[in-house]
């Protein structure tokens, strides 16, 4: 597997696959590059996709040092995968983590993108949902370092959100459970305290993102509560946005429902490219109900 190094020395390993305009893909806490497979092989008959493991998550290098994990450094690893492989601009797909860093590269690398999904974002970022967030995390980091990563990851992937899941689709995710006890116990336990644990709430950005222009595309499962408030409130804040809700859908919703996925965010990028993605109407944005108030 191909890698590239980042400026303070992490070891970033990607998947590959197609040609023509690219597609970067940042993916969660519980998943890894593999996680995005459905999409690579769907969108890679006609795009040129990257999928790679971030830092802590093996085969990528698994720093030791705490403070090589926090969010600044998961947006800049994006921005090493693209800079490194001579990308931009790049559509860039985010999952929950991933779409955090998504997020930010948008903010602070706006000439790197050329446009920007976000889904299942939003862990955390809700008014008044911090401080629950925060202590589940410093649980779950006792957990498993107690107990390691193969029962942590089966503690993990029983979590609420991601219940439909495995009703839906028992095979799959069996093969999601058994993917994360694959991973690092130390990576992950650093990612949580560094990178989830003090990332700042979306809801503290608003002013940044009511300057974003890219074009922006999120999504959420309806069935993955901490995602509706936060998902809402981007639809709110980023005139250049959309928003979709995927029916029956946990925090999982590209491996629960591919096809759909799959075509929503082809036609977002086909827009995109075609140069017929624009902003909100500002008179949408009035507050009337009936009338333009």
């Amino acid at each position: 597997m191909p890698s590239i190094r980042t400026e303070d020395g992490v070891d970033l390993h990607y998947i590959e696959a197609g040609e023509g305009t690219p597609l970067v893909f940042a993916h969660e806490f519980a998943g890894d590059a593999r996680s995005w497979e459905p999409q690579i092989r769907f969108f890679s008959r006609r795009y040129r996709c990257i999928a790679f493991h971030a830092r802590g998550y093996p085969p990528s290098s698994v720093p030791t040092n705490p403070k090589a994990y926090n969010q600044d450094r998961a947006t800049d690893d994006i921005a090493a995968v693209i800079q490194g492989l001579n990308l931009a601009p790049a559509h860039v797909v985010g999952l929950s983590m991933g779409a955090f860093a998504t997020l930010h590269l948008g903010l602070r690398y706006p000439h790197l993108a050329r446009s920007l999904t976000a889904a299942g974002v939003g862990y955390g970022a809700a008014p008044g949902k911090r401080g629950q967030f925060q202590s589940e995390l410093d649980a779950s980091v006792a957990q498993l370092r107690a107990e390691g990563m193969q029962a942590f990851a089966h503690t993990y992937t029983h979590g609420p959100t991601r219940l439909v899941f495995e009703e839906k689709d028992p095979r799959g995710f069996a093969e999601f459970e058994a993917m994360m006890a694959e991973h690092s116990a130390e990576g992950s336990a650093l990612t949580m305290l560094g990178v989830q644990r003090e990332r700042p709430s979306l809801f503290e950005l608003e002013e940044r993102f009511r300057k974003l222009k890219l074009p922006t595309f999120i999504i959420a499962g309806d069935e993955d509560d901490p995602t509706l408030e936060p998902a809402l409130y981007l639809k709110r804040t980023i005139t250049s946005s959309a928003l979709l809700v995927m029916p029956k859908c946990g925090h999982t919703m590209n491996l629960e429902d591919p096809d759909v996925f799959n075509r929503a965010l082809l036609d977002f990028i086909t827009a995109v490219d075609a140069g017929a993605w624009r902003d909100r109407i500002p008179a949408s944005m009035s507050g009337g109900i009936i009338a333009k108030r």
